[in-house]
């Protein structure tokens, strides 16, 4: 709990009061988390000074340096405030519920009629090509904000290679964090070193794979998805992922898209890509598209497994051990290794967009929705914009359907 210099007007709200504070913040949860935390700001640190503005920017900043939607992890940490453990988890769930039940009739409705209407198969062709875009945004804006040297860049270069090539994204976010850390006390040696290895390691990986004819990464996109998987593997990776998450909902990508169509292989990236679409129209963090994933993988609990997964460590951090992270996220060491891994994140991310792009993006039509996505992703500022840019590009797909143009 925080002192009295800190917490100025915290209510002791009723539980209910509480869930449905947090229930309205999750319906009007649209246009991502820079959105989402300028409305908790607004009402809950200006309009009602629960804390001051200074102590929300600096708890705002040791979230962002943990892994997890910081959005859904601010609305745990208001909840605790106000009624401990349990008013944080009332507080985390009723952001949450919106988008989770709404993604979850959306995961229903896609695998029981699927895309067989060309009515349907139209729109998500355009969206697809939208997400590409969306994703490549996302590139360029955490990579714009993590890497601020000349030797984030370097390891977000040869981290996105060794993804290409095949390098497993633990490895590559460990070595990562190691090589930033040796770069920052100046040991430059043992940090090229390190890139070295990454590399030959990846090139040796990637050839002996081609060498015994197994598909290789870049063409994930076209393995046939099994449709299921066990409760605890999805659990698990829901898990991993929510724990691997540094920099925003986006870097969840590349994780969830290795369990699922890489090595689970219970979805294609098709189908992969329609997830983050329907996630990209939902007003809930875009973290929500692991409820699709876990729907695919296994049905009703299988979208509960990976969803509790996911968001387990985002509860955990604020309700078992807020005050302890926040002193080891002072830690100069481990904020230097965390910086590290986020640049690796960056380039596990491009790794990953170039199959998603590949299987979003599968002729001239689509390629000129997604240069069309582009240019609005950086022009257009509105907080629905990125509903906006989803429905818009369906939109002019179901018109170039329309005149015939589509097959």
């Amino acid at each position: 709990m925080e002192n009295n210099q800190n917490t100025t007007n915290v209510p002791h709200e009723s539980y209910l009061r509480l869930f449905l504070r947090f229930l309205r913040f999750g319906l009007l949860a649209w246009g991502g988390p820079v959105a989402q935390i300028a409305m908790i700001r607004q009402e809950l640190v200006e309009e009602e000074k629960w804390i001051l503005n200074t102590r929300f920017n600096r708890v705002l900043a040791v979230y962002q340096a943990l892994p997890g939607p910081e959005a859904h992890e601010m609305c745990v940490y208001f909840g605790m405030l106000s009624r401990g453990r349990l008013g944080g988890f009332l507080a985390g769930l009723g952001f949450m519920l919106p988008g989770f039940l709404l993604m979850f009739a959306l995961s229903w409705f896609y695998l029981k009629y699927g895309l067989n209407s060309p009515f349907f198969a139209a729109f998500f062709f355009g969206c697809q090509a939208a997400v590409g875009a969306l994703i490549l945004r996302a590139v360029h804006r955490i990579g714009g904000h993590a890497l601020l040297d000349r030797s984030l860049w370097g390891i977000a270069i040869v981290s996105g290679i060794s993804a290409l090539l095949g390098a497993h994204f633990l490895v590559i976010l460990i070595l990562a964090g190691i090589a930033y850390v040796l770069l920052k006390r100046s040991y430059y040696i043992p940090a090229l070193i390190i890139g070295v290895i990454l590399i030959a390691g990846s090139v040796f990986y990637s050839m002996n794979v081609l060498n015994l004819g197994i598909v290789a990464k870049t063409a994930a996109h076209t393995i046939t998805a099994s449709g299921s998987t066990s409760l605890l593997s999805l659990f698990y990776s829901g898990l991993r992922s929510g724990l691997l998450t540094f920099g925003g909902a986006y870097t969840v990508i590349p994780y969830l898209q290795h369990d699922a169509v890489e090595i689970g292989k219970w979805m294609t990236n098709q189908q992969f890509l329609d997830g983050l679409a329907l996630s990209g129209i939902l007003p809930a963090p875009l973290i929500i598209f692991a409820t699709f994933v876990g729907y695919i993988g296994g049905g009703t609990f299988g979208a509960l497994a990976l969803t509790i997964g996911i968001f387990a460590p985002a509860f955990s951090f604020t309700l078992v051990g807020h005050k302890y992270l926040e002193k080891a996220v002072e830690n100069k060491a481990l904020h230097v290794f965390n910086d590290g891994i986020t640049a690796g994140v960056v380039g596990l991310i491009a790794a990953t967009s170039v199959s998603l792009l590949k299987a979003g993006i599968t002729n001239i039509y689509a390629l000129g929705i997604f240069l069309l996505s582009i240019f609005l992703v950086y022009r257009w500022k509105s907080k629905y914009a990125v509903v906006g840019i989803v429905f818009s590009a369906g939109i002019i797909a179901l018109f170039v359907k329309y005149l015939g143009l589509l097959q």
